[in-house]
């Protein structure tokens, strides 16, 4: 009988407190209800593959690929929460989004609360728009010669993101509040756009990931961060807008360092 076994997880920095993952494209962070026939999730995966229980601190969307951090006991798991619910974590991001806009600025704008599993456990929860901000720099631009919408041609570009609040959904709620969405998102995107990428690019994921996290060791007390590699399918859509030169910036990215 053939047994399936699991392609391990990229692991860019480990200690006896915590583990950070480059978590791929596709792959859920944990069970939810909320995709009930899933069976595959970064949780259990990193677990079997170190071989000890693992604590999510914080989750990416399943589209979105880049740094996940876990915590290794509960108590670095509660003092990790607390950071990120303080919002003194940084993370960046990177999304290819249509059109172009400016070259930097900030989007504030309240968002209502997204249904969740909380939801079905009974627990109350706020229903009221919650305020949110991100703010943003545009890295690259590009124009290809196919028409999409009403214009001969079509624009988009690469956008470096600080989500400054963390609610669920923000930069691809947010990014559609400005026009502006992420290619590759089924929800808050634009259907013909994320084809044409599919077709042009064969690439038909959420063109998401989350470059860097930093956050303060909770043990010592010292600034960590960790970088993810660049994807090799959001490198090869970032090569067909004519963006190499970024790749190889992306790619001589530092190790997690203290």
């Amino acid at each position: 009988m053939t047994v399936f076994q699991e392609a391990p997880l990229a692991v860019l920095y480990r200690d006896e407190y915590l583990i950070a993952i480059h978590k791929p494209s596709g792959l859920l962070v944990h069970r939810t209800v909320l995709d009930w026939r899933e069976t595959r999730f970064a949780l259990q995966i990193l677990r079997n593959q170190i071989g000890q229980r693992v604590y999510p601190v914080h989750r990416l969307d399943r589209g979105t690929s880049g740094v996940l951090l876990f915590a290794l006991d509960s108590d670095t798991s509660r003092a990790l929460a607390k950071q990120f619910e303080a919002g003194t974590v940084e993370k960046r991001y990177w999304a290819i989004v249509r059109g172009h806009p400016p070259e930097n600025g900030e989007i504030d704008h309240a968002l209502t609360r997204q249904k969740d599993d909380v939801d079905f456990l009974g627990q109350t929860v706020i229903q009221t728009a919650q305020d949110a901000l991100t703010r943003y720099q545009r890295l690259a631009c590009a124009e290809i010669p196919v028409q999409v919408d009403r214009y001969p041609t079509s624009r988009y570009a690469l956008l470096e993101l600080e989500p400054v609040t963390g609610r669920r959904h923000q930069l691809r709620r947010h990014l559609k509040h400005i026009s502006h969405p992420i290619i590759g998102d089924a929800t808050y995107g634009k259907g013909r756009h994320n084809r044409l990428f599919a077709e042009r690019f064969d690439c038909a994921r959420l063109l998401l990931t989350c470059r860097t996290l930093t956050i303060t060791h909770p043990v010592s007390g010292t600034p960590l961060q960790f970088c993810a590699p660049m994807d090799a399918d959001f490198a090869r859509v970032m090569a067909g807008l004519g963006w190499q030169e970024l790749i190889a910036v992306n790619d001589e990215l530092p190790p997690a360092h203290e």
